[in-house]
């Protein structure tokens, strides 16, 4: 099952949720249903990008400061890898996007995702 053991990372994923949720709104009040669609699959690639980046983060063998920072990279490099795929398919698939929406909507939530240094882990 699915348990992101950091807190900082789960209450920014939390965050970003809401985030894409209050983007879709506002932006499904300016554009229509299709700024909806948009600021929430702009978000949800984020959302998506992140949790593969915690996957990675918690999987990895992290004994030592070497395997800290692999870790962090490779989480890194699996985050980023996969926000370019989605992108990617939002943009070759769905051709009612409304780009700025939901370009923005991506960037919003991954400056979200950087919050998490930002929590407490108690």
């Amino acid at each position: 099952m699915l348990r992101i053991r950091s807190k900082p990372v789960r209450t920014v994923l939390v965050w970003q949720v809401a985030v894409t949720v209050l983007m879709a709104v506002v932006a499904g009040l300016l554009a229509g249903i299709h700024g909806t669609a948009s600021a929430a699959l702009g978000g949800s690639v984020s959302v998506v990008a992140g949790l593969a980046f915690a996957m990675v983060m918690q999987t990895s063998n992290m004994q030592s400061a070497d395997g800290t920072i692999v870790a962090a990279l490779r989480a890194e490099a699996t985050k980023i890898g996969l926000a370019v795929i989605l992108l990617w398919l939002v943009l070759a698939l769905y051709k009612d996007v409304v780009l700025i929406v939901f370009i923005g909507s991506f960037i919003v939530s991954i400056l979200v995702f950087s919050m998490a240094f930002f929590v407490r882990d108690v």
